[in-house]
C-alpha cells in the first residue's frame, strides 16, 4: 500500500525567516535582561523604578500604536504583494509616501509630547499626584515629567524604525531589523554607567537612563538605513495620499490603530491602576512583563512575523493557509506551554536569578515572581494571538481582529480591578522570609485579568476564524501533550531546586531550569510530540549544512 503523501516541508528560506527573527529578538531581548539588571541594581522595586517604567511607558504606548504590529497589518501586505508581482519601482514610490506620512505625523508627536509632559503624566499615572500630599515621599510626578520631555524624542524615531521593520521583512531579511534594539538597551545601559559613581544620586542616574534612551532610539533606527536603501528601489519621499497602495494601506491602518490601541490601552490601564498602588508595584508590573513577554518574542514572534509574507503572497490557498497556521501554533505551542509552567512553578528561581542584585531583595523577588506567575497563566494564549492576528491581516481583514481585541481589553479591566482591590488590601508577610517590608500584591490581580482575558481573545479569534477557513482548528489535543509533559518534568526539577536550594541564584537556577528542559524533551518524546523530531532534525541538519559550506 502506497504511503500517504507527507505534509509538504517550506523551503529552507521560509525556516531561516524564523530562525533570523528569533536570533535577532534573542539578541535584543538578552540586552534587555541586561538593561534591567542595571536598573535592578541601581532602583530595585520602589519609586524610581516606578519613574522609569512610567518614562517608558508613555512614549511606548504611542510607538507601539503606530509601530511594528500596524506596519506588519498595513504596509507590509501590500508591499509585499507589489514585490510578488515585480512591480519594485511601485513599492518604492509607496514605499517613500508611508515614510513621508509617518515622518510628519512622528515630528508631531515628539514635540506634543514634550509640551504636553505634565498631562501626559497625570493621564498616565495619577496615582503619582498623592506623593506631594506625603510628607518625605519622593516626588514620582516631578520626576516622571522631567524623565519624559527628556525620552518622548525617541517616540518619533522608533515608529520610522518601524517602516524600516517593514521594508526589510518584505525583502525576507530579518534578522537587522530585530536586532537593533540591542543599541537602544545598550544605549540606556551605557546612560546608568556613564553617570554612576560615588555619592551618584538615583535622580542622576535617573536622567542618565533617560538621556541613553533617547540616543539608543536614534542608533536603533541608524543601523537599519543602509540595507532600506539596498533594498528599495524607485523611493521617492512623498507625502500624499494618492500613491498608488496608500489608500489601501490606509484602510487597513485605522482598524489596526484600533486594535493596537486597544491592547496600548491595556498596558496603559494597567499602569494607570497600578500608580494608585503601593510604591513598586509599577516597578514589579514592569519587570514581570518582560519575563512574560520574553517567550513571545522568542517562540511566537519569529513564526508570526517571518509568516506574514507568505500568508499574504499565498491568501487564496486555503489548504496552505491552514496547513502553516497550523504547524506555527504547534511550534508555538511546544516551546510556550514549558515556559509558562516554569514562570508558574520556578518563576522565583527565575527572577531570583535574572534580579537578585543590589537594591533588589528578596521581597521584591517575591512581588516579581507572583505577578509574573499571574501573567503566565494566559501566557500560551497570547502566543497564539500573534499568529492568529496575522492570519486575518493576510486576508485582508484588520476589522476583525481589532474589535476582539477591544473586547479583550474591557475583559481584562473588568476582571483586573476587582482582583487588583482585594489583592492589595492586605500585606502579605508570610513567605518565608524575615520580611523587611510587606507585600501588597494588587500587581498580582491585574495580572491575573489579562490572562484569563487572553484567553477569551483566542476562543474569539477562533470562532471568526472558522467562518473564513471552516476546516480551522486550534491543537488543543497536541497542546495537552506537552502540558502533561511539562507537568511531568516539573518533579524531577522541583527534586533538584530542593537538593540544591542553598546555592546561588545564577547555579540554581541554571541547574533546575536545565533539568526541567531535558526531562521535558525526553518525556514529550515517549508522549509522541512531534514537535521534538522536528526540533532535533533541525539542530542536526544546521551542523550539517555549515560543513559544506
Amino acid at each position: 500500500m502506497a504511503k500517504p503523501p507527507s505534509t509538504p516541508q517550506p523551503p529552507r528560506r521560509r525556516r531561516s525567516g524564523a530562525a533570523s527573527v528569533a536570533a535577532g529578538i534573542f539578541l535584543s531581548r538578552l540586552f534587555g535582561f541586561l538593561r534591567d539588571r542595571a536598573v535592578a541594581f541601581y532602583f530595585g522595586v520602589g519609586p524610581h523604578a516606578d519613574v522609569f517604567r512610567t518614562a517608558l511607558r508613555i512614549p511606548n504606548f504611542l510607538q507601539n500604536l503606530l509601530g511594528e504590529g500596524t506596519m506588519s497589518a498595513s504596509f507590509i501586505p501590500v508591499y509585499s504583494r507589489m514585490l510578488a508581482e515585480g512591480r519594485r519601482e511601485a513599492a518604492g514610490r509607496f514605499a517613500g509616501a508611508v515614510f513621508g506620512l509617518l515622518l510628519v505625523t512622528a515630528a508631531v508627536l515628539a514635540i506634543a509630547g514634550i509640551l504636553l509632559a505634565r498631562p501626559l503624566v497625570v493621564l498616565f499615572a495619577p496615582g503619582y499626584l498623592e506623593d506631594a500630599s506625603h510628607a518625605g515621599a519622593i516626588d514620582r510626578y516631578a520626576l516622571s515629567v522631567e524623565a519624559v520631555r527628556w525620552i518622548f524624542p525617541m517616540t518619533g524615531v522608533l515608529v520610522l524604525s518601524a517602516w524600516a521593520l517593514g521594508v526589510l521583512n518584505s525583502h525576507r531579511r530579518f534578522f537587522l531589523p530585530y536586532v537593533a534594539p540591542v543599541l537602544w538597551n545598550a544605549a540606556i545601559i551605557a546612560g546608568l554607567f556613564w553617570v554612576a559613581g560615588p555619592g551618584t544620586t538615583r535622580e542622576r542616574l535617573l536622567l542618565g537612563a533617560c538621556i541613553g534612551a533617547m540616543v539608543g532610539g536614534v542608533l536603533q533606527l541608524a543601523v537599519q538605513v543602509p540595507g532600506v536603501l539596498a533594498d528599495l528601489r524607485g523611493f521617492e519621499l512623498s507625502f500624499s495620499r494618492r500613491v498608488e497602495g496608500v489608500s489601501e494601506a490606509l484602510r487597513a491602518f485605522g482598524p489596526v490603530v484600533v486594535g493596537r490601541g486597544a491592547m496600548q490601552f491595556a498596558a496603559y490601564l494597567d499602569q494607570f491602576l497600578a500608580s494608585f498602588l503601593a510604591p513598586g508595584a509599577v516597578g514589579a508590573l514592569g519587570y514581570a512583563l518582560t519575563l512574560y513577554l520574553l517567550p513571545v518574542a522568542l517562540f511566537a514572534a519569529p513564526i508570526a512575523a517571518s509568516e506574514l509574507p507568505e500568508l499574504a503572497s499565498g491568501a487564496t490557498d486555503e489548504n496552505a493557509v491552514l496547513r502553516r497556521v497550523d504547524r506555527g501554533l504547534r511550534q508555538m505551542a511546544f516551546l510556550n506551554v514549558p515556559t509558562a509552567l516554569v514562570y508558574i512553578g520556578f518563576g522565583f528561581v527565575v527572577v531570583g536569578a535574572l534580579y537578585r542584585t543590589g537594591s533588589f531583595v528578596v521581597e521584591d523577588t517575591w512581588l516579581t515572581y507572583l505577578t509574573l506567575a499571574g501573567f503566565a497563566t494566559g501566557l500560551v494564549a497570547t502566543a497564539f494571538t500573534r499568529l492568529l492576528q496575522n492570519v486575518f491581516y493576510a486576508l485582508s481583514d484588520s476589522r476583525t481582529p481589532s474589535r476582539i481585541a477591544v473586547l479583550r481589553v474591557a475583559l481584562s479591566a473588568a476582571l483586573g480591578l476587582p482582583a487588583m482591590l482585594v489583592f492589595d488590601r492586605v500585606p502579605v508577610t508570610a513567605l518565608g522570609t524575615a520580611a523587611e517590608k510587606p507585600l501588597y500584591l494588587g500587581a498580582v490581580g491585574l495580572a491575573l485579568g489579562a490572562a484569563v482575558a487572553a484567553w477569551v481573545e483566542v476562543l474569539l479569534l477562533r470562532r471568526a476564524l472558522r467562518q473564513r477557513l471552516p476546516h480551522f482548528h486550534l491543537p488543543f489535543a497536541e497542546t495537552a501533550r506537552m502540558t502533561l509533559a511539562a507537568l511531568a518534568a516539573a518533579a524531577p526539577a522541583a527534586g533538584v531546586w530542593w537538593l540544591v536550594r542553598a546555592a546561588r541564584p545564577i547555579p540554581l537556577a541554571a541547574m533546575v531550569l536545565g533539568c526541567f528542559g531535558l526531562a521535558y524533551v525526553g518525556i514529550a518524546k515517549l508522549l509522541g510530540v512531534a514537535e521534538v523530531d522536528a526540533w532535533v532534525a533541525r539542530l542536526r541538519r544546521r551542523p550539517a549544512e555549515g560543513a559544506r559550506r
